[in-house]
């Protein structure tokens, strides 16, 4: 997976930050995905917290699941509700 670190404080993830967005996306956002049956795309990760509301997942299918292409720091980043 590729990280984009800009060289700025608030646009800087740690690598705790990284895995806790990672298991918050396989646990809460990748049943959502599957129930509409997405195969690839973008998405916020506001669903980590709103301080995550700047960074942008790409994901796409892999298998039964999904598998997390690229997380990278997007300053007019939007939220979607995928809530179902």
């Amino acid at each position: 997976m590729d990280v984009k670190r800009v060289d700025s404080v608030e646009a800087e993830l740690t690598d705790e930050e990284l895995t806790r967005i990672r298991e918050l996306f396989f646990t809460e956002i990748e049943p959502k995905l599957k129930s509409i049956d997405a195969k690839l795309g973008n998405i916020n990760c506001s669903f980590a917290g709103e301080k995550y509301h700047n960074w942008v997942l790409e994901f796409r299918s892999e298998g039964d699941g999904f598998d997390i292409v690229n997380i990278e720091y997007d300053p007019e980043a939007d939220t979607i509700d995928i809530d179902l």
